[in-house]
């Protein structure tokens, strides 16, 4: 694990008045002591800078509904139209125009929502599965596609250009730093601004071939010793950013 990456986010950050982790890493809801480690690595960041600045949400633990394609449907892009807006009260911020929040009353995207368009950063932490970031990442990403939409076809003006948003992943063995090269300019595209110092990737080893149930094991462990060894040192170099 990169302190030196970790330091460079804290210091970035610092700067920041109102910021949102959003969590994708999921587990069983009956593990118990099992927290994804891109989650802990979330959890750090918040102790460090302060929870009244940073706010965690649990995307994994959300109702959200699939995307449902209207972007490329053969009736032409209707994604993020003004006729899709959530007028149910939920959203308070008067801008969430998703057909799927639109089409589902319980779907829970308006809890994001409210939280992204009130920060000024905004940081995705998750899991690196199969050579790029998890299922609920994605499908979050996906369900903000009216976001980019709206000022890429719609013509209408960019809400995220004032937000810096950045990916922090952790993966076991593979396309972990490429993973997160394809997230930053998919976040370029949307409209976000994307500083270097919010996108980064720890990986237990470069060897592709290392599925072992050693191997798994050993990855734990070595991240729980660096992880323990870095909020030692965190507390004492980052001791004045603690609230």
């Amino acid at each position: 694990m990169s302190k030196e990456k970790l330091d460079k986010t804290l210091k970035f950050l610092e700067g920041k008045e109102k910021i949102l982790f959003l969590l994708t890493s999921n587990r069983w809801s009956g593990s118990k002591d099992d927290t994804p480690k891109s989650s802990s690595l979330a959890y750090l960041l918040q102790e460090k800078l302060g929870p009244n600045k940073v706010t965690i949400i649990d995307v994994a633990k959300l109702k959200i509904y699939e995307c449902e394609g209207n972007v490329s449907s053969r009736s032409g892009n209707h994604c993020g139209v003004k006729e899709a807006l959530l007028k149910n009260g939920k959203d308070k911020t008067g801008e969430l125009r998703c057909w799927a929040s639109f089409n589902h009353k319980d779907d829970e995207l308006y809890k994001v929502v409210n939280e992204l368009l009130d920060s000024d950063a905004v940081v995705f932490f998750g899991s690196i599965r199969w050579g790029k970031m998890n299922a609920v990442y994605g499908k979050l990403v996906e369900r903000l596609t009216w976001l980019e939409n709206r000022h890429a076809t719609l013509g209408e003006s960019n809400i995220l250009k004032d937000i810096d948003c950045g990916v922090i992943s952790v993966g076991h063995n593979w396309n972990g730093e490429e993973a997160i090269k394809i997230e930053k300019k998919v976040l370029e595209f949307f409209g976000f601004k994307t500083p270097k110092e919010l996108f980064w990737s720890y990986q237990w080893t470069e060897n592709t071939l290392d599925e072992t149930k050693a191997g798994y094991k050993k990855d734990i462990k070595d991240f729980d010793k660096e992880f323990f060894n870095m909020v030692k040192e965190s507390i004492i170099r980052f001791k004045d950013f603690l609230l």
